[in-house]
């Protein structure tokens, strides 16, 4: 075993600067494709439009992801491997680690984006106005879940780390497949409200071009880090890229079209603006209308 660990080591203290400068591009990527939703959120003062339900079950499938490549064998080495290799090493190595932890940290940030400018006040999400609209009382309760589930994803995932080690690939697989699943449901809910509001709302269009295609860039690199063993780590982004795929298409068309009839709205109403002032349209009783037989003008 010790051998074997030694013989990781000196893989990982070689280091393969074409990937390196890969996976770092990739992590500085994975941030800045969430900035454009915070910046919408927070932008907007609103998190209308996203699905309470997409950020319960995107929020619960990170941290999945996240746990199981932390317990992965191949990751533990990788970790191990610090003691005995320098910095610029080390660091290489867990640059694949790093990338699932910023894409965990970036959506527990829209988690509490969402909580913090749930639209309170609004008919939008008022029951008696929409029976169907989510309430704030479902964003709190998206918020506690999510946070009972990550404790207890860290508390089982230290129980198997410390006492069942000969269990951790299987505990592993079984976060991959529940993040895969978590993930393959994931977009239906915000499918199912962008098509119902003909809208984006405060979903932004912006991630969605980058973070589609960079799913499946991101689920490749992660393959050839970790094999086909890891094929529960990199699965779920090959998913939930196809189904971001469709959100963004969706979107889009909607977005295209709601503009187009606010410029057909506005051509219209210049149209109007100018026959009035031209003399051709005037409301009854204006002043176009008076001639000198009119009593105001007798008077």
């Amino acid at each position: 075993m010790a051998d074997d660990l030694l013989e990781h080591c000196a893989q990982l203290s070689e280091v393969n600067y074409t990937n390196f400068v890969f996976s770092l591009l990739l992590f500085i990527g994975i941030l800045i494709s969430y900035l454009p939703q915070h910046v919408r959120i927070i932008s907007r003062q609103s998190s209308y439009g996203i699905s309470p339900y997409f950020v319960l079950l995107g929020t619960t499938s990170g941290t999945c992801a996240f746990a199981n490549i932390l317990v992965l064998p191949a990751s533990r080495a990788d970790m191990a491997c610090c003691e005995q290799v320098a910095a610029f090493p080390c660091f290489a190595g867990l640059l694949g680690i790093s990338q699932v932890g910023m894409q965990w940290s970036c959506f527990c940030l829209i988690l509490f984006l969402f909580v913090l400018y749930f639209p309170r006040n609004s008919t939008t999400s008022d029951p008696e106005t929409d029976p169907t609209a989510p309430t704030f009382r479902t964003a709190l309760i998206v918020a506690a879940i999510c946070i009972v589930h990550a404790l207890a994803t860290i508390i089982i995932s230290l129980v198997f780390t410390v006492s069942a080690q000969s269990h951790l690939q299987a505990w592993a697989n079984f976060l991959g497949i529940l993040s895969t699943i978590l993930a393959s449901i994931q977009y239906f809910p915000q499918i199912f409200t962008t098509y119902k509001l003909k809208r984006v709302g405060s979903l932004s269009i912006p991630m969605m071009c980058i973070q589609t295609p960079g799913s499946f860039i991101w689920s490749a690199s992660l393959a050839a880090r970790l094999g086909p063993s890891g094929w529960s780590a990199w699965g779920v982004y090959l998913v939930t890229g196809c189904l971001q795929g469709v959100v963004l298409v969706m979107g889009s068309w909607f977005e295209i079209v709601h503009r187009r009839k606010e410029r057909a709205l506005a051509e219209e109403e210049e149209d109007s603006s100018r026959r009035q002032g031209n003399g051709i349209a005037r409301e009854p009783g204006s002043r176009g209308d008076r001639d000198e037989t009119t009593p105001l003008l007798r008077s």
